[in-house]
């Protein structure tokens, strides 16, 4: 008995050396990574300045309506991710990539990411760009942020469009997420090797390689990242204060949805309720999954220059 003892004892310390290790390593291996990152992202876009800080937009094109881009939760650099949108999009529109603060290569910052001070953010950015006249147009919980944006600027608005976007009362959005755990997953080091494992995604011919490696070092630069969980940590309160909230009622409202989401079979209902809740709604169900605008760009793209006509006069 005694020798078990000894013999688990061992196997224990053994045990918790490697992993104490192991978890050294992969510390020491982010810090050095990360810096060497620095200098290895390739640069795109501008940057305004809003509330002290930068935030990166890219502006693509020209032609009589401008179209503003906005991306979903977390989404490593909003630029690269829709890119295949922009380039067909910026042929006859101009299209303005917002980077929220903690988002591509925008700065992070310590506001807290309510709703509010989100929207505000970026309308500040566009303040300093002159785009007052425009179509908003976005993914996933942009959806939600769309909301609060034509709520208060209305007469700015000439459309939204959403890619398969958050919508109030949607299920789930109540989750408790482990901010702690996930904070200490980045700083030791184990953020970067789960995405080393798991890729970041964006696979087929719309991405390069190039667009990849470049994806993956500002994902490590942004994900988990104080700003990032901080929005986590408010995903439950914005969607809380977004419950019964609709768009304006003559806002034109195009959305594109999933048209067969099995985690949430209501999913294609919820959009057509929100279509229904404006005068002139559409809904275009696509098949394929959440990123729709990865691989249908070019069909959301001329869906919407034939919704567009009739719907969204010349700017004023």
């Amino acid at each position: 008995m005694k020798k078990f003892a000894k013999r688990a004892l061992v196997t224990a310390v053994a045990v918790t050396a490697t992993i104490a290790v192991g978890l050294a390593t992969t510390t020491v291996v982010n810090v050095v990574a990360s810096e060497a990152e620095k200098d290895a992202i390739e640069p795109y876009g501008r940057f305004v300045a809003v509330d002290g800080h930068r935030m990166n937009v890219v502006i693509t094109g020209s032609g009589s309506t401008d179209v503003v881009l906005l991306p979903g939760f977390g989404t490593a650099s909003p630029a690269i991710d829709f890119s295949p949108l922009v380039d067909d999009l910026s042929t006859d529109h101009r299209v303005i990539v917002i980077e929220p603060l903690g988002y591509g290569l925008s700065d992070g910052t310590e506001s807290a990411r309510t709703t509010e001070n989100i929207v505000s953010e970026v309308h500040a950015a566009l303040a300093q760009l002159g785009v007052d006249d425009y179509v908003l147009m976005g993914h996933s919980i942009a959806g939600i942020y769309a909301l609060e944006l034509a709520a208060r600027h209305p007469e700015e608005l000439r459309g939204f469009v959403g890619i398969d976007t958050s919508v109030p009362g949607q299920p789930h959005m109540d989750t408790e997420f482990p901010i702690g755990l996930m904070g200490a997953a980045r700083t030791l080091g184990l953020a970067r090797l789960l995405l080393a494992v798991g890729g970041v995604g964006h696979e087929g011919a719309a991405y390069s390689d190039h667009d990849r490696e470049q994806l993956a070092m500002i994902a490590n630069r942004t994900s988990m990242g104080p700003t990032y969980l901080d929005e986590m940590a408010h995903i439950a309160p914005n969607f809380a204060q977004a419950e019964g909230r609709a768009f304006p009622h003559e806002l034109p409202v195009l959305l594109f949805a999933e048209a067969d989401n099995e985690k949430n079979p209501e999913w294609l209902a919820l959009h057509e309720a929100q279509a229904a809740s404006v005068a002139d709604g559409t809904v275009i169900p696509l098949a394929g999954e959440h990123y729709l605008h990865h691989t249908h760009a070019a069909e959301i793209a001329d869906e919407f220059r034939s919704w567009a006509v009739g719907r969204v006069p010349s700017p004023r």
